[in-house]
């Protein structure tokens, strides 16, 4: 989304831009048909940061293009035609310009500051689905601190301003570990709790998860399904374990059979082990694999809406 933010407010800094050479001959003001193609282009970056909200909000990325192209058309249109009703004197164009300088640098400046903010600071998240019932529920709102476990270069995966590393128990959002665009969670944020760390040895068995051969003791856990699912039979080697589950390619092999008994695996160097606190609805690390530091935006820090349910994540 910031990266979304940040070429809009550069969008509308170019339309800034070319308007005040557009006004530097006032001469232009009384070629109407110019302004109404001034006009129309300002309507289209109104349409263009509308299709990109709504595709935010209804959470379909594969949507964002479709609408942001549409509503810009719409919106170019709209802009055309609205200056052909208008009158067609100087005057009435200038005004119009000047409204349409006004408000594409205010754009610019606020959305360039929001796309900084959530690229460095604090980002808006919405709770997707039911992986993290009963600490967090479907369409629950929260802010994510995005600076406690270091800032990310632009264009890089480094990250700078480590406050903290990642400790056992935190909720983290992330984007999903795959680059592989015909994936459908490609680009997608999730969010989950970290349970393993680099180096440490995790297993599941009967539900119950062992870091190094100690049971971990979780008071967020949450169970839907009573229903112990069996291990793999035959249960392969756990070499050859440790090789399908870092590929991210266990999953497709054994599918839920991992749900509730898994490994031993060994998590590498920075990566971590993820999970949501319910269990039998997640699809988290034992499906897809370790997850890599650079994939994690930040740590859930605050519940906002529903207002009744206000309170920091632990």
């Amino acid at each position: 989304m910031e990266a979304k933010l940040f070429w809009i407010s550069i969008a509308c800094g170019a339309y800034s831009l070319l308007l005040r050479l557009f006004l530097r001959r006032e001469s232009r003001a009384g070629q109407w048909k110019l302004t109404a193609v001034m006009h129309g282009l300002f309507w289209a970056l109104v349409g263009i940061v509308a299709g990109s909200l709504l595709s935010s909000y209804w959470e379909r990325p594969d949507l964002s293009i479709k609408l942001m192209v549409g509503l810009g058309l719409i919106g170019s249109a709209w802009g055309v035609l609205w200056r052909f009703f208008r009158p067609r004197d100087a005057e009435t164009s200038l005004l119009m310009m000047a409204d349409d300088l006004e408000w594409s640098d205010t754009g610019f400046s606020a959305i360039l500051l929001a796309a900084f903010i959530m690229y460095f600071f604090v980002q808006a998240f919405k709770i997707p689905s039911g992986s993290m019932r009963m600490t967090l529920l479907e369409g629950d709102h929260l802010f994510v601190n995005k600076f406690i476990y270091g800032t990310r270069i632009p264009l890089t995966s480094k990250k700078i301003w480590r406050f903290r590393k990642i400790q056992r128990g935190d909720v983290v959002v992330f984007r999903f570990p795959t680059e592989d665009k015909e994936n459908p969670h490609y680009g997608k944020d999730f969010i989950k709790r970290a349970i393993g760390l680099p180096g440490d040895v995790i297993e599941i068995r009967k539900k119950v998860v062992y870091v190094n051969g100690q049971p971990l003791s979780e008071s967020y856990v949450n169970f839907d399904d009573s229903y112990v699912i069996p291990p793999l039979r035959p249960y392969p080697s756990a070499e050859e374990f440790q090789k399908y589950w870092q590929e991210g390619t266990l999953a497709q092999s054994a599918g839920e059979m991992v749900r509730d008994h898994f490994g031993p695996i060994t998590i590498p160097q920075g990566y971590y082990f993820v999970m949501g606190d319910n269990r039998d609805r997640s699809f988290d690390a034992r499906f897809w694999g370790p997850l890599p530091d650079q994939y994690v935006k930040g740590r859930a820090w605050f519940l906002y809406l529903p207002m009744k349910r206000i309170k920091l994540i632990r």
